[in-house]
């Protein structure tokens, strides 16, 4: 290995001088310029003092003498942060094997908060329902990435689930108390992205968590449509809140629990059983949104974890969810999943 750490570093593409802070591989140093971290390939590094003996004349063009009415003034470089959401970013440790070929042992995880929020958060990974790693009351700054741990490449056979819970560092009235996001890892998404990697010749890929921070579900919204114009002109106007009620009632608090949902059961497999749950769940969720609720509780259990995983991709994809959360609760402790509407 070239360099080692506390090396004073310069970086070849940019001509800025840094330090080396961590030894990726034997092709990769973790590198740290003006307290920005990153990965760098040891080959776009050089030593500084190298860089000023090539550059050192022997004889210095003379310089004219200047007054400093002549001085241009400096103009201050704008450095624009681009703001675009929290992710989840992936650095492949790479070794030669016997056969001189790279192969990934393991992948560095970091949280990176692209955002001008900050926010105090709880990390879990889960294997199959199970915790397998657990951070608790972290916090992360606008625009800082922290490293979190590693994970060995050979358990992203197991799918691993990253778990987060997000608050505000500084509380806002019009922001929600608790944010929940979570990745599901699968082998061959993640032996794609490595191979997109290797072509491209990046050292990371990553994950978007969320955009932006939700708010706070909306109350009553006045609708502001004026529809005097079109009863005037012959059109036959209906009251929509009168639909409701030929609807189902909805529930507030709806229990997926299998012995509350049929009495038969115990004769179901555990495929039947999670598609009359998830059914039941659809059914309430829209029946929720047909009669516009403010927010929706769905009692699923801990169990595996597999009933809540599916209920919250489903969330991720209805854009009527305006955040949802599976904090600790008294009445249920964590086997309860609070879904708050935005309509």
């Amino acid at each position: 290995m070239k360099f080692e750490v506390g090396d004073k570093v310069v970086v070849n593409q940019t001509n800025e001088e840094g330090e080396v802070i961590d030894i990726i591989n034997e092709k990769m140093v973790m590198v740290e310029v003006r307290g920005v971290k990153f990965p760098a390939y040891v080959d776009q590094l050089d030593f500084p003092y190298f860089k000023r003996f090539t550059e050192k004349k022997l004889f210095p063009p003379k310089k004219e003498k200047q007054f400093i009415d002549d001085v241009p003034r400096e103009k201050k470089k704008i450095t624009q942060r681009v703001v675009d959401g929290v992710w989840l970013t992936y650095i492949p440790v790479m070794v030669n094997d016997e056969f001189g070929d790279d192969i990934v042992t393991e992948l560095k995880v970091h949280l990176a908060n692209r955002t001008e929020h900050g926010y105090l958060f709880t990390y879990k990974l889960n294997y199959a329902g199970e915790t397998n790693f657990e951070l608790m009351n972290l916090q992360i700054h606008p625009f800082e990435d922290i490293y979190l741990h590693d994970v060995p490449f050979e358990n992203l056979n197991d799918s691993p689930v990253f778990n987060f819970e997000f608050s505000l560092l500084t509380p806002n009235k019009h922001k929600a108390d608790y944010y929940e996001a979570s990745l599901k890892l699968k082998p061959k998404q993640v032996f794609t992205r490595i191979e997109e990697v290797r072509r491209k010749g990046e050292a990371t890929f990553s994950y978007k968590l969320f955009d932006e921070y939700p708010g706070r579900p909306y109350e009553d919204k006045p609708s502001g449509l004026d529809l005097s114009s079109l009863s005037k002109a012959g059109f036959k106007i209906y009251d929509a809140s009168k639909v409701r009620q030929n609807l189902e009632a909805a529930k507030s608090e709806v229990d997926l629990h299998i012995e509350k949902l049929t009495p038969d059961w115990e004769s179901m497999s555990n495929l039947e059983i999670l598609t009359l749950q998830l059914k039941t769940f659809e059914k309430y969720f829209d029946l929720a949104i047909a009669h516009r609720l403010p927010w929706l509780i769905v009692i699923h259990g801990v169990g595996s974890g597999k009933l809540r995983d599916e209920i919250h991709e489903e969330l991720r994809l209805r854009k009527e969810v305006k955040s949802f959360t599976n904090r600790y609760h008294p009445a249920y402790g964590y086997g309860a999943t609070e879904i708050y509407f935005g309509y």
